[in-house]
């Protein structure tokens, strides 16, 4: 039974940005067909003799209504923010909610890495001519600042960073405040990760991101579970949500996806990028327990699966002590590419419209499961029916986040 003594926090608009295209629509249309669009990464910054993998989003300027002038001191990550909170505040039609009772939290650290580099190449020879906004522009919290002064947000607003686990991160973070009436309506953003040819560098040596090897197509490469997985593949996304508490909202029109009914953080204590079985687990017990979910009533699982090798045989490890062996699974990294501080709010957008058009998108390139015991939806999307899902995000340091979602009924 529903716990009647915490408020419903209830998803009423969302925004999504990815390699496979341009908003909602969009993403579901790729994620049901299977479509992904990985290529060798040729947004300048990234290689450097190099030949790295992954999918970047097209067309960047045309994603924010915005003068020249504006747009030419923006970050990539900024841009596409902009892009993503613009097509959720229009779904959950924010612009009739008082300004002051909004919040918006920007899931993410260091994320315009790229943009630094090609900073610092540029006028390495000339310093003096670095232009004056760089003292703004190069923090984070920029991102944070456009966006509140585009959209006219003066509640509460600010940045928070856990690593890969950030995005799922700030979506807990944006329902506490407004479970707990610090703000009436908050955003959640999983802001793009503007990683450079430096860390595709470092975290290939570290054996966490893949490559092309062996593989005929890019596309093949990405292979979350699969026995031939060799690490992630990157792929640029951005995702907004918008959570409020369902006893605030006063607009006639507006109608929820879901119900964001329990979520869980831990963390492993630990600096290394190494998974803990026991505190993953922590996580998806607390968001369950939260959300008063007993494992049997957990229909779909919407995982980490970054195609780590140790990272997803871990993860299964987590799920079967938690006893969601019969829950049907897939990995949306598998399409999208691993999108580091923005998988959270992608992968959480992805498991909402699944939920939403009672569809589940295929396992692409699942061709030979680590575990081949687990409900994997295989070559094609499944019709199925989801009243409750849970999706779990994890990041290098130690940080598990689980959330559960519930259907409108």
């Amino acid at each position: 039974m529903k716990n009647l003594s915490r408020p419903e926090i209830l998803v009423t608009g969302m925004g999504a940005a990815s390699s496979v295209g341009v908003g909602r629509a969009a993403l579901l249309d790729a994620l049901l067909s299977g479509r992904s669009n990985f290529s060798v990464l040729s947004r300048p910054g990234r290689q450097f003799g190099t030949s790295f993998i992954g999918a970047e989003i097209s067309d960047i300027d045309s994603l924010a209504s915005l003068p020249e002038r504006q747009l030419r001191i923006m970050s990539l990550s900024t841009k596409v923010a902009l892009a993503v909170v613009d097509e959720a505040w229009r779904d959950a039609q924010l612009s009739s909610v008082d300004p002051r009772r909004i919040g918006l939290i920007i899931g993410g650290s260091n994320l315009q890495q790229r943009e630094l580099v090609q900073t610092y190449t540029r006028y390495a020879r000339a310093p003096a001519f670095v232009r004056p906004s760089y003292s703004t522009t190069y923090l984070d919290t920029d991102i944070c600042a456009v966006c509140t002064e585009y959209f006219g947000i003066q509640g509460v607003a600010f940045s928070l960073g856990a690593a890969s686990a950030s995005g799922l991160m700030a979506v807990i973070q944006a329902a506490t405040l407004v479970e707990s009436g610090v703000v009436d309506v908050c955003i959640a953003v999983g802001a793009l990760t503007d990683i450079s040819y430096w860390e595709c560098i470092a975290l290939r040596a570290l054996g966490a991101m893949g490559e092309h090897g062996s593989f005929t197509q890019p596309s093949q490469a990405c292979r979350p579970f699969d026995r031939m997985a060799a690490g992630f593949i990157f792929g640029e996304c951005s995702g907004a949500l918008v959570v409020e508490r369902a006893d605030m909202i006063k607009r006639p029109n507006v109608k929820p996806y879901v119900r964001l009914s329990g979520w869980g953080i831990s963390v492993d204590g630990t600096r290394s990028p190494k998974p803990s079985v026991d505190g993953e687990v922590r996580a998806i017990e607390q968001a369950m327990g939260r959300a008063e979910l007993a494992s049997q009533m957990i229909d779909y699982v919407n995982p980490h699966g970054s195609g780590s090798p140790l990272g997803d045989a871990v993860e299964i490890q987590a799920l079967k002590r938690c006893q969601l062996d019969g829950a049907r699974i897939n990995a949306t990294k598998g399409i999208l590419g691993h999108s580091l501080c923005a998988a959270g709010v992608i992968e959480t957008i992805a498991t909402i419209l699944q939920i939403t058009a009672s569809q589940l998108h295929p396992c692409v390139n699942l061709e030979d499961p680590i575990d081949p015991g687990l409900g994997w939806v295989r070559e094609r999307a499944e019709r199925r029916t989801i009243r409750n899902a849970l999706k779990l995000s994890f990041g290098f340091g130690g940080f598990n986040t689980a959330i559960c979602l519930s259907r409108q009924l």
